[in-house]
């Protein structure tokens, strides 16, 4: 049977009722929803949220939630009808009855502490709630703060840390492209209900308060500069990429899946990572989201431009001029050589505007191909040689290390045979190499470590010494296989 793959759809539909009541959205989908989500907002800053007092164990008295209710609805006085209460019913019968639909609908839960009723909100309701106010107050991100914490969260599963820093990552580069993503969206509806103001200052404020300090992102002139965090992506990538590869890592991000989200289900586990992956590996299409962010804001600007550029031509009191223009005319004498208007006709071919000249442009002429002598393939060919002979990489140091080795466990850097440029760079990416063991970071010494196959490198002194060719501390060479046993004699 075919493994069914771990999708957000199927699971939320089927568990979002089994974590909240049935009822719940009820009251933010009647007439009054904006009274009722005022009141919830209110509950939630007063007694139920992080910001509020220390609750008493118990649970607050059904008068205490009664007289924050009837306060709301001070402020919000406008009530349509709905269940038998109308603008006109006292505020306190209002406020029971707002009371008992809340508790109805599961917002508010009732408990009997002896002879009193205290009321509480459950701990699934009120970390509802919270998302809710949250996504409602959500305000401009800084992309730099999403970057760092995803780039340290994956340094610490890079170091050893568990799965939880692996998910918290991949979490964080998925809302991040959401953002992006959404913004250019948020940036074309915005645009479309500014059309409908009415007045000049009203589009002013809304543009700069709506457009530019809700909807935008906070360091967005940075985001295409060095300094910016986004530049190190590919480094983020690289270690997706080495963490997907490495066999241990692998298997210790799966096992903690296995064991602390899916009760040891590993099917779900490597599902579950590899959907981590990917969310990590989205990444670089960042550019993408950014370029098409780009083009929306830019056209956002050029209508908000040439909006306001009509507003404001259009202030100028065109009629006024034209009737003063018509009264003195009609004032003015038959005879009066002077007029409102300029000599010569108002109207004419040469007045008009000249039609636009399209500018042709020559076409650049074709390349030259020209063929190299023996002299330039000679050069190029002894370029190249030189540069693969300074290219110092993993599979060449090995073997460099093996012929210098020759069957001996160990080799200290003064015993090294040099014949040539190619074993000069050797020699000298194991003096860096050196350096970065004995440094005591543990990002250098991983870098170090995808150089070192099947050997490792060590420092035996602080000072330097010199041979034939080059100048560095000494170091010592050691075979990571280890030594073959000696057979015993036969008896």
């Amino acid at each position: 049977m075919a493994v069914q793959p771990l999708g957000a759809g199927g699971a939320a539909a089927s568990l979002l009722f089994t974590r909240l009541p049935e009822r719940l959205f009820a009251p933010l989908a009647s007439p009054n929803k904006q009274t009722y989500w005022g009141i919830l907002c209110a509950l939630y800053d007063r007694r139920f949220g992080p910001d509020a007092p220390l609750p008493p164990s118990h649970g607050f008295t059904t008068r205490d939630i009664t007289q924050d209710i009837e306060a709301e609805l001070v402020i919000h006085d406008s009530w349509i009808d709905e269940d038998g209460a109308t603008p006109e019913t006292p505020l306190n019968i209002r406020a029971i009855t707002i009371f008992n639909r809340l508790h109805d609908c599961g917002w508010l839960r009732l408990d009997r502490h002896g002879v009193d009723k205290r009321v509480s909100m459950t701990p699934t309701v009120n970390q509802f709630l919270g998302q809710l106010i949250n996504f409602a107050e959500t305000g401009p991100i800084y992309v730099a703060g999403k970057v760092r914490s995803i780039e340290a969260n994956l340094k610490l599963v890079i170091e050893g840390a568990d799965g939880d820093s692996l998910s918290e990552a991949a979490d964080q580069a998925r809302k991040l492209l959401e953002h992006i993503r959404n913004t250019g969206t948020n940036v074309r509806d915005l645009m479309s209900a500014l059309g409908a103001e009415e007045t000049t200052t009203q589009y002013v404020r809304r543009f700069f308060s709506d457009f530019i300090e809700q909807v935008f992102i906070g360091d967005y002139k940075e985001l295409r500069t060095r300094e910016h965090p986004l530049s190190r992506r590919p480094q983020i990538l690289q270690w997706v990429e080495e963490l997907h590869g490495s066999e241990q890592g692998r298997e210790r991000m799966i096992a903690w899946y296995e064991t602390k989200r899916f009760q040891g289900d590993r099917a779900k586990a490597e599902r579950m990572f590899e959907r981590d992956i990917q969310k990590l590996r989205d990444i670089q299409r960042i550019d993408d989201y950014l370029e098409r962010l780009d083009d929306e804001i830019r056209r956002a600007n050029r209508r908000a431009l040439a909006y306001l550029d009509y507003r404001l031509r259009s202030l100028r009191p065109i009629d006024k001029v034209v009737d003063a223009a018509i009264a003195r005319v009609m004032d003015c004498s038959e005879d009066a050589h002077e007029g409102p208007f300029a000599p010569g006709d108002m109207i004419s071919p040469a007045n008009l505007a000249e039609p636009r000249r399209q500018e042709v442009r020559e076409k650049a002429p074709q390349l030259r191909e020209t063929t190299p002598t023996d002299e330039d393939i000679a050069r190029a060919k002894l370029r190249a040689l030189a540069r693969n002979l300074r290219l110092v990489n993993a599979p060449k140091l090995a073997e460099f290390v093996s012929r210098q080795l020759s069957g001996k466990q160990t080799i200290a850097s003064e015993d090294l045979q040099l014949g040539g440029v190619a074993d000069v760079r050797a020699y000298q990416t194991l003096l860096v190499l050196g350096a970065s063991m004995d440094s005591g970071s543990a990002y250098l010494r991983q870098q170090a470590s995808t150089m070192m196959r099947g050997f490792k490198v060590r420092r035996t002194g602080d000072k330097e010494i010199e041979n034939k060719w080059i100048t560095g501390v000494p170091f010592l060479i050691e075979s990571a296989k280890k030594p073959a046993a000696t057979k015993g004699k036969s008896a």
